[in-house]
């Protein structure tokens, strides 16, 4: 049972990361594909309908830890505690400025939102990325399993470590290159003319900056942690994960060339989702690395009782089902181009 919920958790990370990752993706390069207010509305509109309901999978993850793995939650929350609050002034700033522009017809109030929301993106692109850096790296958990970070130390990993050193902050912009370019491919499907052209260049100019900081950070994390190849030599045929991660990175500018977005954003959200699962499948049991092993949280020492676990994915089903539902219809629902003219707005 540890390990099911293991799985439906990286499930849920994952799919928050390839839902919420194109939106984020799309407000990084916000500023960049477009230039008229009829081109930022319409890639405002692309992720409109969405972009709320993608941020649902990141609370149901954060639920799934609370009721699963209690230890894990508490010591995560109360160690990030300073970066959390900084996420969340970002995802409120995001959403104000989302919300907000469509409803003040000022220009200098506009450019303003606009520079909030486009900021505030590519803020929460890297602070992700250098999130899941310290998952990777390790963090300085005490005898009573708690950790407190600090912003930085000396930007070195070592015993005393911040949450931004050199690992972390390339961690933190490999993810905002991947999710930039995965954002690139959602605009470039929904979009038309010049600012489809403009999203397809931003994915051209992206990629090799993806492929080189992917190439940097495997070989950074690999070197900085050899027990991460552990899981991989005793099941050799797991490092098709780590070919496919290049399969699809290479996949991407192929299917741009062939006009085929659609393929090509797929491709993206696999690259994603492999990185993600590689990375779970190294650390496996090990679910929050300590900078001393011996105390490291795992799986097994972390999680609540069997009868929590057993009346939690009672619960869960039937929720989980729901969800897919919804997502199900709202994407066919808002399939299609953007086409700002069809007379149904949805107050963007």
């Amino acid at each position: 049972m540890p390990t099911l919920w293991f799985c439906i958790t990286a499930v849920m990370v994952a799919v928050y990361v390839v839902l919420d990752g194109f939106d984020l993706g799309a407000g990084a390069i916000y500023l960049f594909v477009s230039r008229t207010d009829d081109e930022r509305r319409k890639v405002i509109r692309s992720i409109g309908p969405v972009w709320d309901g993608n941020e649902v999978w990141l609370l149901a993850g954060g639920g799934v830890l609370y009721f699963t793995f209690p230890q894990l939650y508490a010591s995560a929350f109360s160690g990030f505690y300073l970066a959390l609050m900084m996420v969340l002034w970002m995802l409120m700033g995001r959403a104000i400025a989302l919300e907000f522009r469509s409803h003040i017809n000022t220009p200098v109030w506009k450019s303003l939102l606009d520079g909030v929301f486009a900021i505030s993106s590519i803020l929460l692109t890297i602070f992700l990325g250098a999130a899941l850096g310290n998952v990777i790296r390790g963090v300085p958990i005490g005898p009573d399993k708690y950790f407190f970070l600090p912003l930085w130390t000396n930007f070195r990993v070592g015993a005393n470590p911040g949450i931004l050193d050199w690992y972390t902050i390339l961690s933190g912009l490999c993810t905002a290159a991947a999710l930039s370019l995965h954002g690139a491919h959602w605009v470039a499907l929904k979009t038309d003319r010049d600012l489809q052209k403009r999203s397809r260049t931003a994915a051209a100019v992206l990629w090799p900056a993806t492929l080189l900081l992917t190439i940097l950070s495997g070989l950074a994390t690999f070197t900085m942690h050899p027990w991460l190849l552990d899981n991989y030599k005793k099941f050799p045929p797991a490092y098709v994960l780590l070919l496919g991660v290049f399969i699809c990175l290479g996949l991407m500018p192929w299917f741009r060339s062939k006009g085929k977005y659609l393929a090509a954003w797929y491709a993206s959200a696999l690259y994603l989702t492999l990185m993600l699962v590689a990375g779970i499948y190294a650390l496996y049991p090990v679910i929050l690395p300590a900078t001393d092993p011996s105390r490291n949280l795992t799986v097994w020492n972390s999680v609540t009782s069997d009868y929590a676990m057993s009346i939690a994915i009672r619960w869960w089903i039937p929720g989980i089902i729901l969800a897919v539902v919804y997502f199900v219809y709202i994407y066919r629902k808002f399939a299609g181009k953007v086409n700002l003219a069809d007379g149904s707005d949805h107050g963007y």
